[in-house]
């Protein structure tokens, strides 16, 4: 047994815990994908077939559907919160940082495809995922409307939590019908955010 293994256990553990990290990153691209494609409903065998592992695999790391569900969601979620200081730090213009999340944050929103039906369910394990979705995201959206406002590139009476619900609303319905594109209406809101504009 590994127990008997005189401490080998503790020496490979990190390179152990590496792996399932990368394995469930895996999984959870693989069903985003899946998603995508098909909605929450897309059948475990196909993931799986995406993922590369066994229908079994899929269920030691996520026991149900709704399992799996939030974890994309999160998964989801989390990379945009990683996407904010990334953009800051990698752009001069505060600005132009804001409008590259605000892109990542309407790709999220767009192309989740069923998760929001999913997530409006009576499912207990979906209920505080719309507190961790504002706890996550609404302060990197301040960091960047603070930044930019700092730098006197926007508008300064904008809360960050008004401004994600107007980019919410603006993309609810986006790929029912061919004539509306929300990216674009996106840009007009963020058009309106450049300083100069607040109201006298």
């Amino acid at each position: 047994m590994p127990d008997d293994d005189g401490g080998a256990p503790e020496r490979r553990s990190p390179r152990k815990r590496a792996d399932a990290r990368r394995n469930e990153e895996t999984l959870l691209r693989a069903a985003a994908a899946a998603f995508v494609a098909s909605g929450v409903d897309a059948p475990v065998r196909d993931i799986a077939a995406k993922a590369g592992v066994g229908v079994g695999t899929i269920y030691r790391h996520f026991p149900t559907r709704a399992d799996l569900v939030v974890a994309v969601y999160r998964h989801q979620v989390e990379a945009c919160v990683e996407a904010g200081p990334a953009l800051l730090a990698g752009n001069d213009s505060p600005h132009a940082a804001l409008v590259q999340w605000v892109d990542h944050f309407v790709d999220f929103l767009v192309t989740k495809h069923g998760l929001a039906e999913a997530l409006r369910s009576d499912d207990a394990t979906f209920q505080s995922l719309h507190t961790y979705f504002l706890d996550r995201l609404v302060p990197v959206c301040a960091d960047l409307l603070d930044a930019a406002s700092a730098a006197g590139e926007v508008r300064s009476d904008v809360e960050a939590l008004e401004l994600m619900h107007a980019v919410g609303n603006l993309c609810i319905g986006s790929g029912r019908d061919s004539r509306y594109d929300a990216r674009r209406v996106v840009a007009l809101l963020l058009r309106g955010l450049r300083a100069g504009r607040e109201a006298a």
